[in-house]
């Protein structure tokens, strides 16, 4: 019979022993310097400030010294091979993108399993199959990975950034891509840029000036939208905004009839200015349709002259609104697709348009056609998040794939006339969904809000409060946590593990209110829903504090920050990841002066730096406390959410540790944020985490 890795739930004679033989980790020594800073008269110490230069040797040297430590840790851990093993089995299986039609050809990705990253083929109009970009040839760790790629409008040419060791900071190479030769020079010094073609003339881009100190942890300010025109230098770029008005984040979109180009312009990750430009008259001057940074607005597509735009604006929920390009100030706006109770997302295909809403952060798809006419609701597999819905209007078919916990992404095929789907790709994951269950629950936080759930476990599970759990957030950003199927998940589950997901205020689910109920001084329900989450999963005997760990990453990695902080009691392993943990000064790297809507700055007012030292996860750390086992993960390459708020909250919780729990820091080399991080080191990282939190729990997983 085929070997399975199996969960025993133990606090055994074994693992006493071998905890009894363990020797007390001897962490590195970190320095602590004399740094002190002066807010609104209140002093406040920063003993690590040093290790926020990630150029210094001695950031390097302790980089080194901390990994050699927790490698050592990891080591001894009797199962994690054989978790290794496990995962990846399971995860080496055919993996195929929805396709999508540029030119003459159909392209989609696919990963043949274990491939560090997804190659991007293309078949022509006889069903040939070629292999057009290859991510896995541009560097031989896989560490460079393909980021923002357009083709111009008729398929003809091709601009694709990478990003090398995981940084924010990108290449743009330009293809012809019938003959698949670069064009041009190679443009650098690219980010958080999206591309769009004007025709086959060039393409707009965005990024930053260069900023003087470290590339990965310089503050950036001042995003400018330029326009590349093939055969010529990138100097030569012209800037199209952003020159005179100072806006942290700039994105330029050509329409798909080339006639216009929209730009958008914000200062923070919420609210946007909205400005448009006809093309297809030289030199004709941007026109503003939104002034201010109050709503949030994208243009959808336009229709000749009239566009078609989604906001919040006076709609805390969304709606798509028209109006025409000559007169196109807010004023003007005429509802095309009203907002609802149900916050909405739309996209565009064959002529139509798909309102994605969420119900209790589950997709709900309905058609619509250009007038507003409504004609359809998508009949979806079941509850799930379902993605796609988005192409040329030309496009003769529309493609979406289908998700859940326990439901591997399936692609399907959508006749837009007549509504009917057809499956296109089943998954081929070695996974049996009638063997798993998912559940969404209500419960209510401390405040009285009601707070939806997804539980996630093997059928027949028993509540005795002995399973160990994990419990996943993120709260904030407006992001909206759906159901998606995930290896990691998988295996965590098929060992007998409980994945559990509260949608916490400060996200999308619920559209602005719910995400503005945890922003600067309400941040603290987020912190609240993620505590009475833990709480009812121990109270319902799901698990308990012995067998709990909390896990998020990026605004997640501070939520998990400040819970460990607030209620050390709780939980019996913290697992924060590339997380936002030194609140104070957060602002001061890269681009995070951006998040100030969502956190507010200490500079803001006495009574904003109070509400974040009362709460920022370095700031709360105690003496004597007996923390979580704690496994801190982040990257050196990471320039979204600097490594340095990693490395000081790992300092600190060495430091002032009470207990033998242990504090650890597993910091990835030649990697960021983690969008384009290869496969081997995807499956090491989540292997380690297992490992990790099983081992803390008590809990060894046995071959049978």
């Amino acid at each position: 019979m085929r070997k399975t890795i199996i969960i025993t739930t133990i606090i055994s004679s074994i693992m006493t022993s071998f905890a009894q033989k363990s020797k007390p980790i001897q962490y590195p020594e970190t320095r602590k310097d004399a740094t002190v800073d002066d807010y609104f008269g209140t002093k406040v110490k920063d003993p690590y400030r040093w290790l926020e230069d990630d150029r210094s040797a001695e950031t390097t040297h302790w980089v080194i010294a901390q990994n050699k430590v927790t490698n050592a840790y990891l080591d001894q851990i009797p199962f994690r091979n054989q978790l290794k093993e496990r995962l990846e089995k399971l995860w080496n299986y055919e993996k195929i993108s929805e396709p999508f039609i540029e030119g003459d050809f159909t392209y989609y990705f696919k990963n043949n399993g274990l491939q560090n990253q997804s190659v991007l083929y293309r078949k022509d109009n006889a069903g040939k199959e070629t292999v057009f970009l290859d991510p896995n040839t541009f560097s031989k760790e896989g560490t460079t990975s393909l980021g923002e790629f357009a083709f111009s409008k008729d398929g003809s040419k091709l601009a694709y950034s990478i990003s090398e060791g995981g940084s924010d900071w990108r290449k743009v190479i330009i293809l012809d891509a019938l003959s698949m030769q670069v064009l041009g020079d190679t443009l650098v010094d690219v980010k958080f840029s999206g591309l769009s073609w004007n025709g086959n003339e060039g393409f707009y881009y965005s990024s930053y000036e260069k900023p003087k100190g470290s590339e990965l942890s310089a503050k950036t300010d001042q995003h400018k939208l330029y326009f590349h025109k093939l055969g010529t230098a990138q100097k030569e770029d012209k800037v199209i905004f952003g020159e005179s008005q100072k806006r942290r984040y700039v994105g330029g979109s050509v329409t798909e009839d080339n006639r216009f180009l929209v730009i958008t312009a914000a200062t923070s990750t919420y609210g946007n200015e909205l400005y448009i430009q006809d093309l297809s008259k030289p030199e004709s001057p941007i026109v503003t349709i939104v002034s201010d940074f109050n709503s949030d607005n994208t243009v959808i597509d336009n229709e000749g002259m009239k566009l078609l735009i989604v906001t919040d604006r006076n709609a805390p929920n969304k709606r798509i609104v028209t109006v025409d390009v000559t007169n196109p100030t807010p004023e003007n706006w005429k509802d095309l697709i009203p907002e609802t109770t149900q916050v909405l997302q739309p996209t565009t295909c064959s002529g139509y348009i798909f309102a994605h809403y969420m119900k209790d952060a589950v997709s709900v798809v309905k058609q619509y056609d250009y007038s507003g006419k409504f004609l359809r609701e998508i009949e979806l597999s079941g509850p799930g998040t379902a993605d796609g819905f988005s192409g040329k209007k030309k496009d003769k078919m529309v493609y979406y794939s289908f998700t859940n916990y326990i439901t591997p992404a399936t692609i399907f095929a959508l006749e837009p006339n007549s509504g009917k789907s057809m499956l296109y790709q089943k998954s081929k994951a070695q996974f049996k969904t009638e063997d798993y269950e998912s559940k969404q629950i209500f419960y209510t936080s401390k405040d009285g809000t009601r707070i939806p759930m997804l539980i996630t476990h093997k059928k027949g599970l028993k509540l005795d409060g002995k399973n160990p759990t994990i419990l996943y957030g993120y709260g904030g950003f407006n992001i909206s946590l759906t159901p998606s199927f995930s290896i990691s998940n998988a295996v965590w589950m098929e060992n007998g593990g409980v994945f559990a997901v509260p949608n916490l205020r400060g996200g999308g689910e619920y559209g602005k209110e719910w995400h503005d109920a945890g922003t600067q001084m309400r941040k603290q329900n987020v912190f609240d829903d993620f505590i009475a989450a833990a709480e009812y999963l121990i109270a319902e005997k799901y698990t308990s504090s012995n067998f709990l760990a909390l896990r998020g990453g990026s605004n997640g990695g501070l939520l998990v920050g400040a819970v460990m902080t607030q209620r050390p009691d709780l939980a019996k392993v913290a697992l924060p990841a590339v997380g936002v943990l030194d609140m104070l000064r957060y602002h001061t790297f890269t681009a995070g002066a951006g998040w100030a809507y969502d956190y507010g700055t200490a500079q803001d007012s006495a009574a904003m730096f109070d509400y974040l030292k009362g709460y920022s996860p370095l700031h709360n750390i105690k003496e004597g406390v007996q923390y979580p086992a704690t496994l801190v993960t982040t990257a050196d390459h990471d320039d979204r959410v600097v490594p340095a708020h990693s490395f000081k909250f790992a300092s600190e919780l060495q430091a002032k540790q009470s207990g033998e729990n242990p504090v650890l820091i597993r910091i990835d080399v030649k990697a960021g944020h983690g969008a384009g991080k290869s496969v081997t080191a995807t499956i090491q990282e989540n292997v380690d985490i297992q490992a990790f939190t099983l081992f803390n729990m008590g809990i060894t997983p046995l071959s049978k």
